[in-house]
């Protein structure tokens, strides 16, 4: 089982054992590769037109939501409906960028942060209108119920395939951008779109491919999520949030750095309702993104 949900200093005289520090270590990194496939999709969209998605959050709750209703109405276990539900956010990201974001690619700076706030407001707003802001859940998927343990260690198998399934997906993408031809033009495109066009790169397919991979990329979380987190209008918000600290962290526009940050936010966020309080495990998240802003702008692994 997953340690007590009370921080340490309200335990009496009970000791933090080495089992119970790793037990919420290896928690922590379960969830923090979630993070990290989740801030893969945002830094890949930042890193190809420097417009940040405040929607991304809400990409999430949508895909959440996907799989909760394909459970609910037709009895297919979010690991089997994954593929439906990554196709669903895929098209929801290349219908954002034709409609919305190609319109304003050269607009000011405060036009884009609306457009995609605008659309955050939007999605939230959609999802209280048709479902409520009542709390779901998905109970007997394939994984829901079950658990491994290893020496001492419980792990949850709904947490172990969701931190599966967000490795083999970054390492897709890992191997997508730094391998294959496409993968090269969209970083040639992040570079320098106008030396890009001149090789005969189409940006703008480049664009929407980009658009296309980072939404399919929470589209996948979300299927992985929805097997053990609740699901409401307000989830999004929670790993929203989340997802800009690691990608502030990592460096945005950077994929390696977006993965390593992911994990390093999943410890810190457990180890904090852990040795503080449970209540606060979020803020002390978001401290950490006020201190890479000061000290590190860039990020672990950010150029600039």
């Amino acid at each position: 089982m997953p340690p007590p949900d009370f921080p340490v200093h309200e335990r009496g005289n009970a000791q933090v054992t080495a089992e119970l520090l790793v037990q919420t270590a290896v928690n922590g990194l379960l969830i923090g590769f979630v993070f990290s496939l989740v801030a893969v999709g945002l830094t890949l969209i930042f890193g190809m037109m420097e417009i940040v998605n405040f929607a991304h959050g809400e990409f999430l709750m949508m895909a959440m939501y996907a799989s909760f209703w394909m459970w609910s109405l037709f009895a297919l276990d979010p690991l089997v409906s994954l593929p439906i539900s990554t196709l669903a956010l895929v098209l929801l990201g290349i219908a954002t960028y034709k409609l919305i974001i190609k319109r304003i690619l050269n607009a000011p700076m405060l036009a884009q942060i609306f457009a995609t706030f605008g659309l955050m407001v939007f999605l939230r707003s959609l999802a209280q209108f048709l479902w409520t802001p009542n709390f779901r859940v998905i109970q007997h998927s394939m994984v829901s119920d079950g658990r491994l343990e290893l020496g001492g260690i419980f792990l949850g198998l709904p947490q172990l395939v969701a931190a599966a399934g967000a490795v083999i997906s970054f390492a897709f993408i890992y191997w997508f951008v730094e391998r294959t031809e496409t993968g090269r033009a969209l970083m040639a495109t992040a570079e320098d779109r106008d030396a890009a066009s001149l090789m005969g790169i189409n940006s703008d397919r480049m664009f929407t491919l980009a658009w296309a991979i980072g939404s399919g990329c929470v589209g996948v979380a979300g299927a992985l999520l929805s097997t053990f987190y609740y699901i409401q209008p307000e989830v999004g918000a929670v790993f929203g949030l989340t997802t800009f600290v690691v990608v502030a962290l990592g460096g945005f526009g950077s994929i390696p750095g977006a993965f390593i940050a992911g994990l390093l936010v999943g410890l810190v966020q457990v180890m904090a309702g852990l040795f503080i309080a449970p209540s606060i495990k979020f803020a002390v998240v978001l401290a950490i993104y006020l201190l890479v802003v000061l000290l590190r702008p860039q990020g672990l692994l950010g150029k600039y």
